[in-house]
């Protein structure tokens, strides 16, 4: 029987195709649905001047839309999280008279977010080759570049590549069974599986799941357990899929050689296809991005502003775009216009030039030095193994993979010619004394205040 979330999760579908991605993210992701009461569907807005704008200005189009997936709804019941519990306690009607035809997320929750397509992912010199072999999978998957291992930073696109393959084969190729998930979400769904085991068919169910597919795709894989079931169960998987030439899609945030823990037998084959990486984009490529978001959106922004929004978020596309939509929301929430440049200054308050320094390798190794005075950037840099010399080294070391995205190779050369596994090992080393030991905390707190200059 279908619930009252996925039916409400196919709603959304529909909403979307609708109204705006600003709308959508503004007014109705946070609708939750609470039960089918007098043949409406209940759901909470989270405060009363949410609930009066998406009554206003979305009742229609969200009743619309549910309609298209229970044709004998009746209308739509706003409530506020104090009515809750009342409704709660009512017997929720069957929900019956489906239309399945536009049921499109089922119990796995398979859905690709229809927002994320080729023909909105803006290409510059930082993913072009990222692009093009997403484009080249999409098309024929398990034929071209399998498997497909792509990785870069935080925010710079490796997601909505993941969603537009999905939205690509699904609409080419709608018979192909096709999965995302998290590296995390795998990994708990193995553990639920392996404590089921022993009294019903859970494991053979998990196997079948992920072995049957046509096309995986696994982001984050950078997580992935360093426990020897998982990365056992996840070999088997990936070998049952690619022998069967099925598609295999993994995503991270660092590339196959730097990812630790990870099984040598993965990691060969997570290389053994294509590996793409993408990195923080251009000034154009960003300008290009904020000018595909806003006419998206309907907004006439001047070059200038998105220029200027460009130049303060330079490293993450989605906190840029969390930039515009900030802007776009306070210009709608004032009635101002949006190109009126108090309320732009207001947006973008906390990236005040003056308080964003740029922070390079020399500066970091720079505070440090000044936070541990008998240290010279020569000893942190060369080959003494002093053990007076060996502790601030490994926090320089770490301190600067938070920083910066040098590739670890890059980082070994700079401190004295040590290799990646040296420099994979100190950082991986500081983050676990940073979780456990709370004197390393402090230290680590203290030096980035000196870099930031808080």
């Amino acid at each position: 029987m279908i619930s009252i979330k996925q039916i409400w999760e196919n709603i959304l579908i529909e909403i979307q195709a609708k109204v705006t991605a600003l709308a959508y993210d503004s007014w109705i992701t946070d609708l939750k649905p609470i039960c089918i009461h007098n043949d409406s569907i209940v759901l909470i807005c989270e405060s009363k001047a949410k609930k009066s704008v998406v009554e206003n200005r979305y009742s229609d189009i969200i009743c619309e839309s549910c309609k298209k997936i229970l044709p004998n709804l009746s209308g739509v019941l706003f409530i506020l999280p104090e009515e809750k519990e009342h409704f709660e306690q009512i017997n929720e009607e069957p929900i019956d008279n489906v239309n399945s035809e536009n049921i499109i997320i089922g119990e796995e929750n398979n859905l690709f977010s229809p927002k994320c397509t080729f023909g909105n992912f803006i290409i510059g010199k930082s993913n072009e080759f990222a692009a093009a072999a997403s484009k080249a999978v999409a098309q024929n998957p398990g034929i071209k570049y399998n498997p497909l291992f792509i990785y870069g930073g935080v925010g710079l696109g490796k997601t909505h590549l993941l969603n537009a393959i999905g939205n690509h084969i699904k609409k080419t190729k709608p018979k192909l069974k096709c999965l995302y998930t998290s590296c995390e979400r795998f990994t708990n769904e193995l553990i639920e599986a392996l404590r089921g085991s022993r009294y019903n068919d859970e494991m053979k169910e998990f196997r079948k799941k992920y072995r049957s597919l046509d096309c995986l795709m696994i982001d984050d894989i950078q997580f992935i357990s360093k426990t020897v079931s998982t990365q056992e169960e996840l070999f088997h998987t990936f070998n049952d899929l690619y022998y069967q030439d099925k598609q295999i899609i993994i995503c991270s945030d660092r590339p196959p050689q730097e990812i630790v823990p990870l099984e040598e037998r993965l990691r060969t084959r997570f290389q053994g296809g294509v590996v793409a990486d993408i990195v923080a984009p251009d000034l154009e490529t960003r300008i290009a991005i904020l000018q595909s978001e806003a006419l998206t959106e309907k907004q006439n922004i001047d070059d200038e502003i998105l220029k200027l929004i460009a130049n303060k978020v330079p490293t993450n596309i989605r906190e840029m775009k969390g930039v515009l939509t900030k802007i776009i929301c306070f210009a709608q929430l004032t009635d101002k216009n949006v190109n009126d440049m108090d309320l732009i200054n207001s947006a973008l308050k906390e990236y005040n030039e003056d308080k964003a320094e740029i922070v390079d390798i020399d500066k970091i190794v720079d505070c440090v030095c000044r936070y541990y005075p008998n240290v010279t950037k020569a000893d942190l840099i060369g080959k003494k193994k002093n053990k007076e010399i060996i502790e601030p080294r490994q926090m320089c070391v770490y301190l600067v993979t938070e920083f910066l995205s040098m590739p670890l190779l890059a980082i070994g050369q700079y401190f004295g010619g040590r290799d990646h596994t040296t420099i994979m090992y100190t950082r991986d080393k500081i983050a676990h004394l940073s979780q456990t030991e709370p004197k390393i905390s402090a230290q680590i707190k203290d030096i980035k205040a000196m870099i930031l200059g808080k």
